[in-house]
């Protein structure tokens, strides 16, 4: 019997990294003693505070010295004061007794419905001055719910939403089957750098003066049906991974593009990039929606955020800006 036991009894060699470790001989409870002791001026006081006996806060913080083999406090006439090694473990027993809080409140928290998490999903081309101030106000109010970003291009985001693994998605689509609720527009300018061939001719341009020059698109990162939105046909185009990039590349007189205006503001004012004078076109308006999963009920968490979202889409994006204080 002893034999067949000594072979179904996991050893700590077998174990894996995260189970083998060395179990903590302080206990939390003995951490947050010896913090009254110190921060209400001794032991009696932290007896008083803590609803236990004088005896029995003594008797926890000895053993505590016991168990970590160096002595926590000294005493100082009448006083307990904090040795050099109790001052540095002091400190870092502050930040574990913080996070076993936080962990308890976040299990409370999510018995009550409050999510662990909410995934956003955005089109690149969505301000991102908009999402900071949103999320900075929803931080506060967050209970330690997570927030997981993910950007997109195009019909990428509409992708995300549709595989179910996004909460909340902002598109300048309209999504099939979905009740988007209306945001702002966002200003796509046509650009390309003041030396470039059609800046060159210096009169108004047309669409078939475009045709022959080369084009610089984003690449749609939807894998089902991507889509070429803002494409003339012209076979001189040059595809890229992200707005930043092409952005870069018509700066440096690669080709001419619609960018976001937010986006290239400083190249505007520098001389980097220059608007071209289209008769027509030169400028288009997307309207953004924002989309929440409708396989899903949002919860609480989900719902302040949608909220924020909403308001902070329609503050001008050069606004002075404070995160609110959490009530």
């Amino acid at each position: 019997m002893s034999t067949l036991y000594n072979r179904l009894r996991p050893h700590n060699d077998s174990l894996p990294k995260e189970y083998n470790v060395k179990a903590p001989r302080v206990t939390l409870d003995q951490w947050r003693t010896l913090q009254a002791v110190v921060d209400h001026g001794g032991f009696a006081q932290a007896a008083e505070v803590l609803h236990r006996s004088q005896s029995s806060v003594s008797y926890t913080v000895a053993r505590m010295q016991d168990q970590l083999g160096v002595p926590l406090l000294r005493i100082d006439g009448r006083k307990a004061v904090l040795t050099e090694a109790g001052g540095v473990l002091l400190r870092r027993s502050r930040q574990l007794v913080k996070q076993a809080s936080q962990l308890e409140d976040l299990a409370h928290h999510m018995e009550q419905g409050w999510e662990a998490e909410v995934r956003l999903v955005v089109d690149a081309a969505y301000p991102n001055a908009r999402l900071v101030r949103a999320l900075t106000a929803f931080m506060p109010q967050s209970r330690g719910c997570r927030v997981r970003l993910r950007e997109e291009v195009l019909s990428g985001v509409e992708e995300v939403l549709l595989e179910g693994v996004a909460d909340l998605a902002i598109s300048s689509f309209n999504i099939p089957g979905y009740l988007g609720t209306e945001l702002s527009t966002v200003e796509f300018i046509a650009v390309a750098h003041p030396d470039h061939a059609l800046h060159r001719m210096q009169r108004v341009l047309h669409f078939q003066d475009l045709e022959s020059q080369l084009q610089v698109v984003i690449r749609d990162s939807g894998r089902q049906q991507p889509r070429d939105v803002g494409w003339l046909g012209s076979e001189q185009r040059w595809t890229v991974g992200s707005l930043a990039t092409a952005a870069a590349f018509v700066g440096s007189g690669l080709g001419f593009a619609w960018l976001p205006r937010h986006m290239i503001e400083r190249e505007l004012k520098e001389g980097v990039l220059k608007a071209l004078p289209l008769d027509q076109g030169g400028d288009r308006h997307p309207v953004f929606y924002l989309y929440a999963n409708k396989d899903k009920p949002l919860g609480p968490a989900t719902q302040i955020l949608v909220e924020l979202l909403r308001t902070f889409d329609t503050a001008p994006l050069d606004a002075a800006f404070a995160a609110p204080e959490q009530a």
